[in-house]
């Protein structure tokens, strides 16, 4: 929860730039597996990005992810390229460091993506 700020102003900051952001609920509770109830909170929270509610912790598995929040910065090829565990707040060095390695990445032009 208190990592949303940060994201909401990256989002609005970078979206026009290339940065999409895609939120994945992974429920910790059973309350937190149904759908409607995690779209209340999405739009009460103002998260203007799309979300993919992992009831099933198919994409927690496959990334190996055990904390919560866990952000990840992830190229134009589909590649993860940086993986942060824990908050992240404005004009702290989490978020001083993430959003220059967002910067970085859309910078790239015209990345390689065979192989990848």
């Amino acid at each position: 929860m208190r990592t949303i700020p940060w994201v909401r102003e990256i989002s609005k900051r970078y979206s026009a730039k290339g940065l999409t952001i895609v939120g994945i609920h992974t429920p910790e509770f059973d309350h937190e597996r149904d759908p409607a109830a995690v779209l209340a909170e999405v739009r009460r929270h103002g998260l203007e990005y799309s979300h993919l509610l992992d009831n099933d912790h198919a994409y927690w598995d496959a990334l190996g992810n055990q904390y919560w929040p866990s952000l990840y910065l992830v190229d134009r090829c589909g590649r993860i390229r940086l993986r942060h565990i824990g908050e992240v707040h404005s004009g702290e060095e989490s978020g001083r460091q993430l959003e220059a390695a967002i910067e970085r990445l859309l910078a790239e032009m015209h990345p390689e993506c065979a192989g990848a």
